[in-house]
């Protein structure tokens, strides 16, 4: 359990330094634009699937854990260690873009550009996609799951195009209590704790319903 925890903080915390951190260094540098934002998060998540999926299975994101919990695939006691190392991970991440460039673009904190309803609308749907994609490919016994890495990093990187300008497509809850709390601003911040935590719960009863049609 050790190793698995070790590396549910470390890709949290890679997670969050990488895409949260090019939203700072962005803003310091104008070199990125939201396009590239989008691809680091994309892209990062992809390699910590395939650095890390192996050992942990890759959450980083304590509303998957909490789907894949719902699911059956793990325990009440691990997947609240899980959450636990994802938040220090994702908080630390924060601090440490913190210490290194200064309180720039809220470290990259999430908010909503229009109002609270439609971020809040926005992050379930965009969580419910991310989950059923998850367990869609690297769950399910008919998944080439090899190819798993990439069809969940490019759900991120395609959300996170789309779904940022307005609500910052956070799809995870440590993703957006990192940056808030280092930042201080944490305004709206239930809004990426509740959506987010109930698009995963939603999609991971529809796809179960989904596999027990295709049993029968």
């Amino acid at each position: 359990m050790k190793k698995k925890l070790t590396a549910e903080f470390l890709g949290t915390y890679f997670l969050v330094f990488a895409g949260p951190g090019a939203v700072v260094i962005d803003q310091i540098t104008q070199s990125l634009s939201h396009i590239g934002i989008a691809l680091t998060f994309g892209l990062v998540v992809t390699a910590l699937i395939y650095t890390f999926g192996h050992i942990s299975g890759a959450h980083f994101n304590p509303a998957v854990t909490i789907g894949f919990f719902l699911y059956g695939d793990m325990n009440k006691r691990d997947a609240i260690s899980y959450i636990i190392v994802q938040l220090l991970g994702a908080i630390l991440a924060s601090m440490t873009t913190l210490l290194l460039f200064g309180n720039v673009a809220k470290l990259g904190a999430t908010l909503p550009r229009g109002t609270e309803s439609q971020s809040f609308v926005l992050e379930f749907i965009l969580t419910f996609f991310l989950m059923i994609i998850i367990l869609g490919s690297a769950v399910h016994g008919k998944a080439i799951k090899s190819f798993a890495g990439l069809a969940i990093g490019a759900t991120v990187g395609l959300e996170a195009m789309f779904g940022g300008p307005i609500s910052g497509a956070s799809m995870n809850p440590a993703r957006s209590i990192g940056p808030a709390i280092a930042s201080g601003h944490l305004e709206h911040l239930w809004i990426y704790i509740v959506a987010t935590i109930l698009g995963a719960i939603v999609a991971t009863f529809v796809y179960k319903f989904m596999h027990e049609e295709q049993q029968i």
